[in-house]
């Protein structure tokens, strides 16, 4: 695919600047939630300068040099979370020093930059797929946990610090000492209107309609200064090493280093699997293939830019993304326009952004954290196999109450212990369970010859060949995808899947409701007694398949073929 095409820079121009209308406000208040931890009058408008510039900078190159051609990238919640620890650790270790904290988190910023280049040069990117649903669905729940208890401080017009178990157990105390009801109801508002206005039209983005709003409405009521972000500098962003206010002699760098290059890869890891995340987003949008390790390499060269400039480190933003594509986006030309776009506002528009209350952007985050959390897998806790949960439950926990990698680590490891107990129990009950899951939609089986002639081409059969699982969806979704667009019936046969998890049962949800948003019919046949379990436990069968589509044997299905009128 070309860099970009004639035909539709139009849809680029336009993508560009409404992903970037979007970013506008989720910039502000990333930054200011990164810098939340800084007890000093003068850290949101550091926070939300480090936001702005870390979206620029990142949603330029990172466009530029990138895989994935819609990817808008920018501060997201993951990254932020990890910033904001790096930034008060080094704020409370130095006594109180700014210059400390800022070039902490720079420095983490180009070694996470520098660690996601190496991701892509020894072709790590392909890895992220082993990841387990529930691993992935803990964590970003934790994170959008993170985030809320984050916001409610400064949604009251309080000042939030510590961490997680801290802001929970001192929240009484601080509520006790006052609120200002005048954040809190600017705070409400803003909840309300990103809330209501999408059922009105969704042309304009309820985040900035939010923010301009009640921002118009805190000007006119008068609103005390010192609960706004406040000036931030205007003019072409300073690199480091040149930035006015930042005193690089007398600092102590064993400090600054130690604070950056774990938290660096830390940011990495995070990072890459925010982004190739939303790759895989925007691929099922576009029906194109993004290049990982591409994209990894374009990312860390983003994140290096940003933070040499000071820039909040970040990844692909889903949501900024789906907003590119869905107004027209399709080539990396349309993340490098929403990042001029932003520049413009660096440059000319940032005296504007100083009426902005802190909890209107505490509003705008409390709901981007309430996105974030996964709820359907939260109410499917019951039905989903208990190892499932369990591992689900413990990464959620101990991301929101001891830190991120942590989490995932402990994921991991618990998710590849179990699986490994659940292959042996498949290998002890049935020699056949032990064959390389395979997709095979080449070879017929030997009960398939009963299908007339005269429909053979509208029928498509995907024959699976072992168990649905973490491991194994990437290729599941490859062959589904693979339909073609002429075909009126698929049938899945699944007489050789004896087990499927909770990323293989959401996969298939996902593959069948495409087909069927395709006009396709979706029969099933010969369902062994986990995977049926779990089709029917979270209701796949009947709402989506219906029971008459699916069958004991594939005999009854073609019967059933014959009588349909094609």
């Amino acid at each position: 695919m070309k860099f970009f095409e004639i035909k539709n820079l139009k849809g680029d121009i336009f993508g560009g600047i409404t992903a970037g209308v979007v970013a506008l406000p989720l910039a502000l208040a990333f930054g200011i939630q990164a810098f939340s931890g800084i007890n000093d009058s003068s850290a949101a408008s550091i926070g939300a300068l480090a936001g702005l510039v870390g979206a620029t900078f990142l949603g330029f190159f990172a466009s530029m040099f990138g895989g994935t051609h819609s990817q808008i990238s920018g501060p997201t919640g993951p990254m932020t979370v990890v910033s904001a620890t790096i930034v008060s650790g080094a704020y409370a270790a130095s006594n109180g020093s700014i210059s400390t904290a800022l070039i902490s988190m720079s420095l983490a910023g180009v070694f996470c930059g520098l660690f996601q280049i190496l991701f892509g040069v020894i072709k790590i990117g392909k890895y992220v797929r082993y990841i387990p649903y529930p691993v992935l669905s803990g964590f970003m729940s934790g994170i959008g946990v993170i985030i809320i208890l984050q916001q409610i401080y400064p949604l009251l017009g309080l000042k939030s610090s510590g961490s997680m178990l801290d802001l929970i157990v001192n929240l009484p105390s601080a509520v006790a000492q006052g609120i200002s009801v005048t954040a809190l109801i600017l705070g409400v508002a803003t909840i309300l209107i990103i809330a209501l206005f999408p059922k009105i039209t969704k042309k304009l983005p309820s985040t900035l309609v939010a923010m301009i709003v009640v921002t118009i409405v805190a000007v006119i009521w008068g609103i005390d200064e010192s609960l706004t972000i406040g000036t931030i500098p205007s003019g072409l962003p300073m690199p480091l090493f040149a930035k006015e206010g930042i005193e690089l002699a007398g600092l102590d760098w064993g400090l600054i280093l130690k604070s950056a290059i774990i938290p660096g890869l830390t940011l990495a890891g995070l990072g890459s699997i925010d982004t190739l995340l939303t790759s895989v987003v925007a691929d099922n949008i576009t029906k194109t293939k993004h290049n990982s390790n591409k994209e990894l390499m374009g990312q860390g060269i983003g994140n290096v830019m940003a933070s040499l400039f000071c820039g909040l480190p970040g990844a692909g933003a889903t949501m900024r993304t789906v907003v590119n594509v869905k107004s027209g986006g399709r080539s990396q030309l349309s993340g490098m326009i929403h990042a001029m776009f932003l520049l413009a506002v660096l440059l000319g528009l940032g005296a504007l952004v100083r009426y902005v209350p802190l909890s209107v952007l505490a509003g705008i985050l409390i709901t981007v954290g309430w996105g974030i959390i996964d709820f359907k897998g939260f109410k499917d806790l019951p039905k989903i196999p208990r190892a499932d949960a369990v591992v689900l439950i413990v990464v959620f926990v101990v991301t929101v109450f001891v830190d991120l990698l942590t989490a995932v680590g402990i994921g991991m490891v618990i998710a590849c212990v179990l699986f490994m107990k659940r292959a042996g129990d498949l290998v002890e009950g049935s020699y056949s369970s032990s064959e390389m899951t395979h997709f095979d939609k080449e070879s017929p089986w030997q009960d398939e010859g009963g299908i007339p002639e005269t429909i053979k081409h509208k029928i498509y059969i995907q024959r699976l060949n072992g168990p649905i699982f973490f491991g194994s969806i990437t290729r599941f979704q490859e062959v589904m995808h693979d339909v073609p667009d002429n075909v009126k019936v698929v049938i899945i046969r699944m007489r050789l899947v004896n087990f499927m998890d909770q990323s293989g049962l959401y996969a298939m949800e996902t593959a069948v409701k495409d087909l069927q948003d395709r006009g396709i019919m979706v029969l099933m046949t010969i369902i062994q007694p986990q995977p049926l379990y779990m089709l029917t436990s979270m209701n796949l069968i009947p709402d989506t398949i219906p029971e008459n589509h699916t069958f004991k044997t594939f005999e009854d299905c073609t019967e059933f073929l014959k009588t349909m009128d094609f």
